[in-house]
């Protein structure tokens, strides 16, 4: 279990966070929204250790990873797509997958069956260039470069942003499937409301750095996080 205990962050004289707290377990997909500029990217980098926190504790399985580098937390599992995708545009596909690899023991430096059975798209384009797909297999790119390094914490900062209805569809089954199989967390940051509705099981709503609002699927009322998403 992932678990984020009253955590800190600051650019220079600018708090960021204030006191965040949140869990994530393995086969759950808890839900980070909110307005932009609230902090939820920010949260995430402060989860792979690529922004020092200036207080609180970042534990998994019961190891505190607060001061760890960002490759050190990669190689206990914990991968992040990242808003904006950032493929790399001139590697193919295939290139771009085995970028993946940097964490892993050697006996395990193989690209896994479900990233294709998930994304058949890339299967086909391995030998075509990243910056050759449109947005949406990019992104699929993106999350596929994720499982590779056999993620035991999966951190998605909006993967639904500025990418076409059918490839959200497909990255929602892909979401499905991964909780379903018990043995991943996963953590969704998103401002699309009805998707993190339809797959999430516990989530919290950030405003100024801050959780203003918490709940667990049984007490979801999309319509009250609408609403406090919008104060």
């Amino acid at each position: 279990m992932l678990a984020i205990d009253n955590i800190m962050l600051s650019y220079g004289a600018a708090t960021v966070l204030r006191g965040v707290s949140l869990t994530a377990t393995p086969g759950k997909v808890t839900c980070v929204l909110g307005r932009n500029g609230v902090g939820k990217t920010s949260l995430l980098r402060a989860l792979v250790g690529q922004q020092p926190i200036s207080g609180g504790r970042i534990t998994f399985d019961s190891r505190d990873m607060s001061s760890l580098k960002p490759y050190e937390r990669a190689r206990h599992g914990i991968s992040l797509v990242p808003q904006g995708r950032e493929i790399f545009p001139l590697l193919t596909v295939e290139e771009n997958l085995r970028t993946g690899f940097a964490p892993l023991p050697r006996r395990e430096r193989n690209i896994p069956d479900d990233v294709f059975s998930l994304f058949p798209v890339l299967q086909s384009m391995l030998g075509r260039r990243g910056g050759d797909l449109s947005g949406g297999q990019q992104q699929q790119l993106a999350i596929g470069r994720a499982l590779v390094m056999r993620p035991k914490v999966l951190l998605l900062d909006e993967p639904t942003e500025g990418i076409q209805p059918s490839i959200i569809k497909d990255i929602g089954r892909a979401i499905t499937y991964l909780r379903m199989r018990g043995d991943i967390a996963i953590v969704l940051v998103e401002q699309y409301l009805d998707f993190a509705c339809e797959l999430g099981d516990d989530f919290i709503v950030m405003d100024r750095g801050m959780v203003k609002f918490a709940c667990d699927r049984a007490a979801l009322d999309p319509s009250e996080i609408g609403r406090q998403m919008a104060l």
